[in-house]
């Protein structure tokens, strides 16, 4: 089996975004998936999910970890999860505050029970776990906030899809949330509707995180591939469903047989893939 990758940056404006952070976003994206795909060569898709969401959390031009939008009252809380094709075991955390790479808190999840955490409850487990304290604001998303933000920053949500040279699937997906919020509001990253992965397709998801809850757009689309859809028919079907109450959302996606498929309701979502040769758009 061919290992392969896909990965996103979640959306940006063309009216409100500049060629020079186009470019760069574009430039980050290739270096990353370059970076996850060499990584998948020895490792697994869950490993390899998780090591690439982290790079993107590290990414300051994304809405994940470093550079995660501010909410309302001025608090930075972050999702993200993690789910493997194989054993399809879920984990995740949601509005966590103050730690580097909520992807990584969500692996520690993955031996729990209790693998969905929440608030201080998430932020517990991460001290006992060893992730210290970690400032992820920068000063230009202090700025924005204090601008109350505008269209062309608040849907950076990252992801990662990968398929590994055994066969298995994973997905992970991560957020500083839409910027300016409700305090503790729940995106779709950390559940089912942003990030879903069984051994016959993989999804994340970006967008409006209630337009992708109201659709249950990642579990929809594996499940419509475990059906018996090609991924294409899969996302073109969930999305055109999205389109009767205009829904605001992309995806990519790997399936069991290799097959890569990205889709997005408006434009644009910055990806980029790796499947033989890099490739990098939006």
């Amino acid at each position: 089996m061919q290992a392969k990758i896909i990965i996103h940056g979640g959306f940006f404006s063309e009216s409100n975004t500049s060629q020079e952070v186009k470019l760069a976003k574009q430039n980050a994206l290739l270096d990353i998936v370059k970076a996850g795909s060499a990584y998948l060569e020895t490792h697994t898709a869950l490993e390899t999910v998780v090591y690439t969401t982290a790079l993107l959390e590290d990414c300051d031009l994304f809405n994940a970890g470093l550079g995660s939008q501010i909410q309302s009252d001025g608090k930075i809380r972050m999702s993200a999860s993690l789910m493997d094709g194989i054993t399809q075991k879920f984990s995740g955390v949601i509005n966590i505050e103050d730690v580097k790479n909520p992807i990584e808190i969500a692996v520690k999840l993955m031996l729990e029970e209790d693998s969905v955490l929440s608030g201080s409850g998430a932020l517990d487990f991460a001290r006992h776990n060893g992730f210290e304290y970690y400032n992820v604001e920068t000063p230009q998303r202090r700025g924005e906030y204090k601008k109350k933000l505008n269209d062309s920053i608040r849907l950076g949500t990252v992801g990662a899809v990968a398929l590994d040279k055994q066969g298995n699937l994973a997905a992970a997906t991560s957020t500083g949330g839409k910027g300016f919020e409700i305090p503790c509001r729940v995106s779709d990253s950390a559940t089912v509707a942003g990030n879903y992965a069984t051994n016959q397709a993989a999804i994340s998801c970006t967008g409006v995180g209630e337009d992708i809850v109201s659709a249950a757009l990642a579990a929809k689309i594996v499940t419509r591939v475990t059906d018996g859809f090609s991924l294409k028919e899969a996302f073109e079907k969930s999305f055109v469903e999205l389109k009767q109450f205009d829904g605001f959302a992309g995806a990519i996606g790997i399936s069991a047989n290799g097959e890569i498929f990205h889709l997005d309701s408006h434009p644009h979502m910055v990806w980029a893939s790796y499947d033989a040769e890099p490739a990098v758009f939006s």
